[in-house]
């Protein structure tokens, strides 16, 4: 685990490279060990974090037994046991225990085919000196990132964008394409970034560089096929599966715990190691009133016998820290929880190396409030659009049910884009300078039309899958976590896990105003009762208290600033402000997305890091 940085020179060799330097500004991410590798072209270099086998033979960038073959990789490939073991039955042979040598090893036996066999989350780029290219890949879901850009005098990969942004001659500008997709999602859409040219490898994607052409190519694909079959079928499938799937992710040489909130998906995860071992569980929590969970994880680890440790975070504190987490992301991530994440991985940090967490859940098993919807549109669903779309029309607005004719009238594909929707096509309009921007339905629109075929339940699954799950969810768990040397792993994204999922039917996701019923079913004899029926909170952060209070003055000067008025209305703005402060409209989400994109104005474009 780390952060690695591979260059290709096309200058033959006129320009010079400073890795270290380059490599310094994530170090946050390998505190433990430093190492780079030229190849006449190609540089590689490595900051590694030392979770499995602290031997040189373990050391990055690693070279095959006859150098023909260099390697950088990031991440954990949890079978590694097992695919070393058929490698060395072909005749392969080793000099450490890590992972990494046997992706160096499985490569050489199977070439570019070598990433249908991992299990694991993983980022990495190989150098074949033989073919004179550069070969890699991302994990299946996105766990682990990886950026790219070329240039002129190069083509190079890292695990961060600010890596990437220290290389000679590199520019540092805005990508003003991505604000109106931010301004929607919250996140910047993959592949794009918010840096002009540097943009990410899709998960499940291998990449080739060669002779300055880059190939991307899928090599796996969501895919959901339910079956019919009893559901204790289904349970006791569930609970062999994740129980593997826990069982790997504690392979480590260093100690471990776990994230625990009040949900039941890190309970889940919780009860699983707990059969395995003593546990430690950290939770964070707030000190307004409905912005914690802090009882229920108390609760949970007094049932499931952890050492258990709680931080609450004050709104001054979280203020005070927050331009150093914008700049840890890279891009703008305007979801108040991944603050919330950063201060559960520093209390983590200080006790372990290793945090299994719940990441994932609610898109493999159908766990967000939201999937209920189109069970409860049913009642109107089946009668003519044109009959639904009248009665919108003619509803008194003074009438409860306004809103719920509105969703029935609007086809999924223009209601639903994702866990967050922040700003409309037309508040965008009334807010950005610019004003011909593509519509968020050019992100969203490809992957109903490959979902066509699934009922909406699992349309949705798929978008958030797409979308929300590596836009928002990984981005915050990767990137929070490495800031404190930490490793994050999350057994719900093991792809045997996901397979097993994709074949639930959604009857048996959602049932009897549950979300994730099949899941709670099965491990309802290993967590706490009131687990099972407790609905998903996540983790709430009081900003909506905060912009009206104790952060309204700083925030209010925040979004002052003239550098924004370059590409926002900021008379609008101020409208937002004070009709949110007022007790008009509730307008947190929107002044949070527009907060986090000042503050890495001020990260990245007003100083280089």
């Amino acid at each position: 685990m780390g952060g690695f940085l591979a260059l290709w020179d096309k200058t033959a060799g006129h320009l010079s490279y400073d890795l270290e330097a380059a490599t310094a500004v994530m170090r946050h991410r390998g505190p433990d060990d430093y190492a780079a590798l030229f190849l006449e072209t190609v540089a590689l270099a490595f900051r590694r974090l030392k979770i499995i086998d602290f031997s040189r033979g373990a050391r990055q960038p690693m070279l095959n037994e006859d150098g023909s073959l260099a390697l950088v990789f990031n991440g954990r490939i949890y079978n590694y046991l097992s695919l070393r073991q058929k490698l060395q039955q072909k005749g392969h042979l080793f000099r450490s225990n890590s992972d990494g040598e046997v992706l160096l090893h499985l490569y050489e036996e199977e070439g570019e085919k070598c990433v249908s066999k991992l299990r694991g989350m993983f980022a990495f780029c190989l150098y074949d000196q033989e073919k004179e290219l550069f070969f890699g890949a991302r994990d299946r879901f996105g766990i682990k990132p990886l950026y790219y850009t070329e240039t002129d005098n190069y083509f190079a990969v890292a695990s961060e964008a600010k890596a990437l942004i220290q290389l000679p001659g590199f520019s540092v500008y805005l990508n003003e394409n991505a604000i109106p997709h931010y301004l929607t999602f919250q996140y910047v859409p993959e592949p794009e970034t918010m840096f002009s040219g540097i943009y990410k490898i899709p998960p499940a994607h291998t990449f080739t560089w060669r002779r300055g052409a880059l190939k991307l190519k899928r090599y796996w694909q969501i895919s959901f096929s339910p079956q019919e079959r009893p559901l204790e079928e289904f349970l006791e499938d569930t609970k062999r599966v994740l129980r593997e799937a826990v069982g790997l992710h504690t392979q480590t040489d260093v100690p471990w715990g776990a994230f625990l909130s009040g949900g039941i998906d890190s309970t889940i995860i919780v009860g699983l190691l707990r059969e395995l071992g003593p546990v430690s569980t950290f939770s964070v929590g707030y000190e307004e009133e409905g912005y914690s969970e802090l009882a229920e994880a108390r609760e949970t680890a007094g049932f499931l016998g952890t050492n258990h440790e709680e931080y609450i975070i004050g709104y001054d504190e979280y203020w005070r820290n927050l331009p150093k987490l914008v700049w840890y992301f890279d891009d703008p991530v305007a979801d108040p929880a991944a603050i919330s994440l950063y201060y559960a991985a520093r209390m983590a940090g200080q006790k372990v190396k290793v945090v299994l967490s719940g990441e994932g859940a609610d898109e493999v098993f159908g766990g967000y409030g939201i999937y209920k919807e189109p069970g409860s549109l049913r009642p109107v669903a089946n009668l003519p659009q044109a009959l639904v779309r009248a009665m919108y029309r003619l509803w008194p607005p003074v009438l409860p049910g306004k809103n719920y004719l509105r969703r029935a009238a609007t086809p999924l594909e223009k209601r639903f884009f994702g866990n967050a929707f922040i700003f409309s096509e037309e508040e965008k309009r009334k807010l950005l300078k610019q004003k011909n921007f593509p519509p968020a339905t050019q992100i969203t629109a490809p992957y109903y039309r490959q979902a066509a075929a699934y009922d909406e339940v699992t349309k949705m699954q798929y978008l958030d899958l797409h979308t929300w799950l590596v836009g928002d969810i990984l981005v915050k768990a990767d990137k929070m976590t490495m800031a404190n040397g930490l490793e994050l792993r999350a057994p719900f994204l093991d792809h045997h896990v996901f397979e097993l999922a994709a074949t639930i039917p959604t009857a048996y996701k959602i049932k009897g105003g549950l979300t994730k019923y099949l899941l709670r079913q099965a491990f309802k004899d290993l967590v706490p009762p009131a687990a099972v029926q407790r609905p998903k909170r996540g983790f709430p952060v009081p900003t909506r208290v905060w912009l009206r209070g104790p952060l309204a003055k700083e925030v209010a000067e925040l979004l002052n600033d003239p550098e924004l008025g370059r590409y926002f209305n900021r008379s609008y703005i101020r409208m937002l402000l004070a009709d949110h402060r007022d007790g008009r409209a509730d307008n947190s989400r929107k002044i949070w997305v527009l907060v986090i994109f000042a503050l890495w104005l001020e990260q990245f474009l007003q100083t280089k890091v």
